[in-house]
């Protein structure tokens, strides 16, 4: 599915140009009659002109094609990104030819762009076909020999082996039909010590590249390891070669000349530092050897003797002061075991003490227990019978003028066990309280603590509190004891 064609009177003509390139319009060609005898640029075979459904206008070979025909093998995603790239080198302003071959075959260019003065070329290639990094370069040396600079492309999401070892970009398809293509690869910008991928529409970027605003930049060995976010992940990617600005190239060669003079000013600091080294060994053999021939002298060798003697002595000062520190730490070891052992006696005297008064109130609990039923009839016994209606008349008046309640003994009631032997007095849904408890047995009913208590008078709210019932809980009814 080639662009181009060879005429038989006009030569080379272009699909892709409103005159075909030859002063033709595109009806002088396509299904007229008779044929015109059009033939491929490649293999010589015959080619018809046609058009794709949404308008693209091709050649076609006809039946029977040649199997070996590049230009026929290519792609539709090929033809698209050839058409694209053609398009973006006229709009700046040059000239593009597709499917320009070289004279003796070394090369075919998919898109030759020629500036208007035809001083300069620059081939654009649509790659998609998987290549070696060794093959690509070899192509690309090729086109340097006949001073034809180039531009590798790839269309492909995941970036080539040899994207960054040669001119070269990645394109995003676009998704939409009226999207533009977008350079994501290839296009870098240098900053603050590391290079960056950039973006911009292919369009905009060949129009850089043509006029001169971009142009290939070789990556330093020690900035060629670039971070990227890819679908939220960071990875890095290696990159030799960028197409990138003067303004990023010289910033490049300004950051690694001041790596540069850093490096030569640490390795002369380093240098001088050595030299002082050295200054300074040499200073102390020098010493060393005067120091010796004194030494040898006989007042040399009375300070050596005196010398001697002086360290001996320190050495055993260091010794004592040594075995005094051993002796000190051994008396504080001793000390912190004795405090131990005497806390641990005390902690075992309070356990052995609680223990004993957790005996003795079990034991007193248990005879309380035994003796509470005839303690408690003893208690109800210091009253008469009409003073204990008294008590309980005085308790039901009390809950009505005061809070306007009924209060009764439950049918069967009468002193209760858990509640020390004082009578619980209910209003219609709740105990109201408890009517004179046995103080004696107030440790048998702690529950108490949570009730409201009638107390015949001071003297019994007195020995209700002395026995460990709050105050607040205690009501005096303030009857006459017997």
């Amino acid at each position: 599915m080639p662009f181009t064609a060879l005429h038989p009177e006009l030569g080379r003509i272009d699909s892709t140009q409103p005159d075909l390139g030859a002063g033709l319009a595109w009806s002088q060609v396509h299904k007229v009659s008779p044929r015109v005898a059009l033939t491929c640029p490649e293999c010589a075979w015959g080619v018809h002109a046609k058009h794709s459904p949404n308008r693209v206008r091709f050649f076609c070979h006809d039946a029977g094609r040649p199997p070996e025909c590049s230009l026929a093998n290519e792609s539709w995603e090929h033809h698209m990104l050839k058409l694209e790239m053609a398009g973006a080198v006229r709009a700046a302003g040059w000239f593009a030819e597709l499917e320009v071959a070289a004279a003796d075959g070394s090369w075919r260019a998919d898109v030759m762009a020629t500036s208007p003065d035809g001083t300069r070329r620059i081939a654009w290639e649509a790659q998609l076909s998987p290549i070696t990094v060794e093959d690509i370069q070899a192509r690309t040396d090729r086109y340097a020999a006949e001073d034809v600079a180039v531009c590798w492309v790839s269309p492909h999401k995941r970036p080539p082996v040899w994207l960054g070892a040669v001119p070269s970009i990645r394109v995003r398809v676009p998704e939409q039909a009226q999207a533009p293509w977008v350079v994501d690869d290839g296009l870098g910008g240098f900053s603050s010590g590391t290079w960056s991928f950039q973006e911009a529409e292919l369009c905009q970027f060949v129009r850089w590249v043509l006029h001169g605003l971009l142009s290939p930049c070789q990556s330093l060995s020690a900035r060629r390891e670039v971070m990227r976010i890819v679908d939220g992940e960071h990875h890095w990617f290696r990159r030799s070669l960028w197409w990138t600005s003067r303004q990023s190239a010289e910033a490049q060669d300004a950051h690694e000349q001041e790596r540069l003079r850093r490096e030569e000013a640490a390795r002369q600091r380093a240098e001088a530092a050595r030299g002082r080294e050295a200054q300074r060994k040499k200073r102390e053999a020098e010493a060393r050897a005067r120091r010796e021939q004194w030494l040898a002298t006989p007042e040399g060798r009375k300070a050596r003797q005196r010398q001697l003697e002086l360290r001996r002595l320190k050495d055993a000062q260091v010794v004592e002061q040594r075995a005094a520190a051993r002796r000190l730490q051994a008396r504080e070891a001793d000390e912190r075991a004795r405090r131990r052992a005497e806390a641990q006696e005390r902690r075992a005297r309070k356990l052995a003490a609680e223990q004993e008064r957790e005996v003795r109130q079990q034991l007193f609990r248990r005879e309380l227990e035994r003796r509470a039923p005839a303690m408690g009839e003893a208690w109800w016994a210091l009253l008469s019978r009409e003073e204990a209606k008294e008590v309980f008349r005085t308790v039901f008046d009390a809950a009505w003028r005061r809070e306007g309640v009924r209060v009764r003994i439950p049918p069967g009631g009468g002193a209760a066990a858990g509640f020390a032997y004082g009578v619980p007095v209910h209003t219609s849904n709740r105990l109201y309280g408890i009517v004179r408890p046995c103080p004696a047995l107030l440790p048998l009913a702690p529950q108490l603590t949570y009730h409201q208590v009638f107390a015949l008078n001071a003297q019994e709210a007195e020995a209700l509190e002395a026995n460990g019932l709050r105050a607040d809980r205690i009501t005096r009814l303030d009857l006459a004891a017997r």
